[in-house]
């Protein structure tokens, strides 16, 4: 199971657009940053194939100037090496 965080920067003027965007998505959770206009997101997704699906469905946001990942974890399983 891929575990990601990111900074979103959204496009200038449009931070709570992004945030409903964001959080429109399955397999996302998006908050505000108290003090700065960027969104912390975190994605779940159940195998590498829905997060390549859900990466290009945020590739395809217009409220979304870029990402920023700072953490990253795929869950192998215990029997896979």
């Amino acid at each position: 199971m891929p575990i990601f965080s990111y900074l979103a920067y959204p496009v200038q003027g449009v931070k709570d657009e992004l945030l409903k965007d964001l959080n429109a998505l399955d397999h996302c959770e998006a908050m505000a940053a108290e003090n700065e206009e960027i969104l912390i997101l975190v994605t779940d997704t159940p195998d590498e194939k829905c997060e390549n699906a859900l990466k290009k469905k945020l590739e395809g946001l217009k409220s979304l100037q870029s990402l920023s990942m700072t953490f990253g974890h795929v869950d192998k399983g215990l029997n896979e090496k």
